[in-house]
């Protein structure tokens, strides 16, 4: 019984659409960041190398890239109100999940195969239509004057 509302209100805090990110990916995630009163968007761009809890309203990526010879990650809730958008920009192959390999390498090994998608289909994103309410319209009445 408890378990049903939990994943209620869960659902009630997800995005309705979101975009299908997985291992392997390049991404461009924009984040809104707030500093004194007002917020600024911030792009950051790398590989994705770690999907978690896809179904969940906790759902999380982890993306990174190296910046001047150093690596840095940056761990993204998807379904969070400050994450504005996440545009897929490169699909590679990958045969596993967690991509933690990537960090020990460097260079001509860090790299991914890359695989054709339709990048329009994945990044536009749009609300399914069982979860889109259409207003239901009343018949109107003609009424026939003599």
């Amino acid at each position: 019984m408890s378990f049903s509302i939990l994943k209620q209100i869960g659902d009630a805090q997800k995005k309705k659409a979101v975009v299908d990110v997985r291992s392997g990916d390049t991404v461009r995630v924009t984040q809104k960041i707030k500093e004194g009163n007002k917020f600024r968007s911030q792009t950051f761009e790398g590989v994705v190398i770690r999907v978690d809890r896809k179904d969940s309203h906790t759902a999380r990526i982890v993306v990174r890239k190296v910046t001047s010879g150093v690596g840095v990650e940056k761990s993204y809730l998807i379904h969070s109100p400050l994450v504005e958008k996440i545009v897929v920009t490169k699909r590679s192959k990958v045969r596993r999940n967690n991509l933690n390999y990537l960090r020990e390498r460097s260079g001509k090994s860090a790299r991914l195969t890359g695989k054709d998608f339709d990048r329009v289909a994945v990044n536009d994103v749009t609300v399914p239509e069982e979860e889109v309410k259409q207003p239901t319209e009343e018949p109107k009445e003609e009424t026939k004057e003599a």
